[in-house]
């Protein structure tokens, strides 16, 4: 295996891996993102952390193909369980994932001193982007890089963390389309928002024709369907 055979949003999440780092990649997926980063000799250590046994024995089976067991362990563990202190992480992956789910990783983690703060956190949620960076403000870090790619169809985020000197904050509108993709506004974001803002105003037709008192569900979508044409317009 090598990097090649990475999908194009894996190996984009791991362009944003430091060099040279103590990776803990959760969920890990046959292991297929810290071995290629290996394979590059670009970390120095990894876990590939699985919480099913079907995915676990395909990690450790990868991981034995390439001849890397000395270098990437593989643990059967729940999130950021699969962390011990001797590891010494100071990055972590989490990709493929709902964002709340990605959320509910970090929060048990952050609870049972599995991730004490000073870790790079590169993050790919697959839905609920704004939950995720919502945790990441409460949590005093800094959103240091984002980007946003299409493959197959599909539109994915990849938020990149840490805990700086100087805490950030971010308004409403920056959590929701992301406070380094609205500076850069590509193609792709455009494209995302697009569709978004189709899928709201479907939303309120549909509102608009059901039972019941729907007035405060319609100004919420109204008011968001307004945020997102501002965006797409450019006004900022």
């Amino acid at each position: 295996m090598n990097e090649n055979q990475l999908s194009k949003r894996l190996k984009h999440v791991g362009e944003f891996v430091p060099e040279k780092s103590r990776l803990a990649d959760i969920g890990s997926d046959h292991a297929y993102l810290p071995v290629a980063l290996m394979l590059q000799n670009k970390l120095d250590f990894a876990v590939a952390g699985e919480v099913v046994k079907g995915p676990y024995e395909s990690a450790k089976k990868q991981v034995r193909k390439n001849g890397l067991d000395e270098k990437i362990t593989v643990r059967l563990a729940n999130g950021l369980d699969a962390i011990e202190p001797t590891d010494a992480i100071n990055a972590v992956t989490i990709c493929g994932m709902g964002g709340a789910l990605i959320r509910d990783i970090l929060e048990a983690g952050w609870n049972n001193q599995r991730l004490n703060g000073n870790e790079y956190l590169v993050l790919q949620p697959n839905i609920g982007e704004k939950t995720l960076r919502d945790w990441l403000t409460v949590h005093g870090y800094t959103i240091v890089e984002e980007d946003i790619l299409e493959e197959n169809n599909k539109i994915y985020e990849i938020i990149v963390a840490s805990r700086q000197s100087t805490r950030q904050a971010y308004t409403e509108k920056e959590r929701l389309f992301g406070p380094i993709l609205l500076k850069k506004r590509s193609p792709i974001f455009h494209k995302k928002w697009q569709g978004e803002l189709t899928q709201r105003q479907r939303i309120l037709i549909q509102l608009s024709k059901a039972a019941g008192d729907q007035h405060a569900r319609i100004q919420q979508i109204e008011q968001e369907i307004a945020e997102i044409k501002e965006v797409l317009s450019h006004e900022s």
